[in-house]
């Protein structure tokens, strides 16, 4: 990406091995986020671009001499960050904060948009998997990468349970995998916040039980409306725009929780005044989802959750620019890449 509506698709230099921590990845499936979105639509003209995406499978086509739990031919999930796996914040569940973390796709750091690409501390970011490359499988388990880790950590951090009830502002890929984590984790009332017809549609699918498409102050009476006048217990805010984290609080019952995935477009949290009098809780964050592999991946194996459904385009590498347009225009939830 070069500037806002720029994608190219360019000849680079090899992926190689270069620290002896690193491994290569041939990537066999990736695909564009919803957070790419950002950058596609208020990107500065760059003179060297940015190497795109942070979300991917692939197989290990060599390792550093220092790798040991990952060795060639190993098929395995590339979370959007890379973490050693050894410092305190990984063994405390949260590689997102990792001493050496680095987000794929960023700042200048290699993306998976590729055909291969170069993943530092190889041990503690992979994650294999008891599949082979064309498993049927690969549309969900590729959500693992980022959107369904992501939604699931949204459910986590506003403490969705049995009996309680949740909201999910965002109809995206992240916002239907939130529904997918709600659901998961027993939530009775499940409200889809959007208006797109065909991401509701997909909503219900995945075990939403009531529609809001309104926006705003009408969008907070209809959801206390549909919950006795009390709100929510829980709120996945899937979106990062200041309005959805408004309609966040707004919702939320009090002593309710809010759970941040959508990347903050604001510097500040509005919504302060009632957040602190309802007291409610408001937290999340880059999502840890390798921590997450080890309880969703049996879901996703033995077919109770099936996230991959978000995916209703796939194109080549020549196709990406193009990918890039649908997703922006709306015509399109996520899309696939197949190098």
């Amino acid at each position: 990406m070069y500037a806002a509506g720029d994608v190219r698709v360019e000849d680079v230099p090899d992926a190689a091995i270069v620290e002896p921590t690193d491994a290569v990845v041939r990537v066999t499936r990736a695909c564009i986020c919803g957070s790419d979105l950002w950058p596609y639509a208020s990107m500065e003209r760059s003179e060297t671009g940015q190497s795109m995406g942070h979300e991917a499978i692939g197989v290990v086509e060599d390792v550093g001499a220092q790798v040991t739990k990952i060795k060639k031919g190993d098929v395995v999930v590339m979370p959007f960050a890379f973490s050693d796996g050894t410092c305190a914040f990984c063994h405390e569940g949260l590689p997102t904060a990792c001493v050496h973390v680095g987000f794929f796709g960023n700042n200048g750091t290699n993306g998976a948009q590729a055909e291969a690409l170069r993943i530092p501390f190889a041990d503690g970011t992979l994650y294999p998997l008891p599949v082979g490359e064309d498993d049927t499988l690969m549309p969900s388990l590729l959500t693992l990468s980022d959107v369904m880790g992501t939604g699931h950590h949204a459910a986590v951090v506003a403490k969705v349970g049995p009996g309680k009830r949740a909201a999910v502002v965002g109809d995206g890929a992240v916002g239907l995998c939130a529904v997918v984590a709600a659901k998961r984790l027993g939530a009775e009332q499940i409200i889809i916040m959007g208006r797109h017809p065909d991401r509701i549609a997909l909503a219900r699918e995945f075990g939403a039980t009531d529609v809001v498409s309104e926006r705003g102050e009408e969008a907070v009476a209809r959801v206390r409306e549909l919950t006795g006048g009390e709100g929510v217990h829980s709120v996945l805010e899937c979106v990062g725009h200041g309005a959805a984290m408004e309609t966040a609080i707004g919702i939320a019952r009090p002593g309710g929780a809010v759970g941040r995935v959508g990347v903050p477009q604001h510097t500040a949290i509005p919504g302060s005044l009632p957040a602190f009098y309802g007291n409610i809780t408001i937290g999340g964050g880059p999502a840890p989802v390798r921590a997450y592999l080890d309880e969703l991946l049996p879901d996703v194996l033995e077919g109770r959750i099936d996230p991959g459904r978000v995916f209703d385009r796939t194109v080549g590498l020549d196709g990406v620019p193009d990918g890039y347009r649908a997703m922006a225009d709306r015509d399109s939830i996520k899309v696939m890449v197949t190098p």
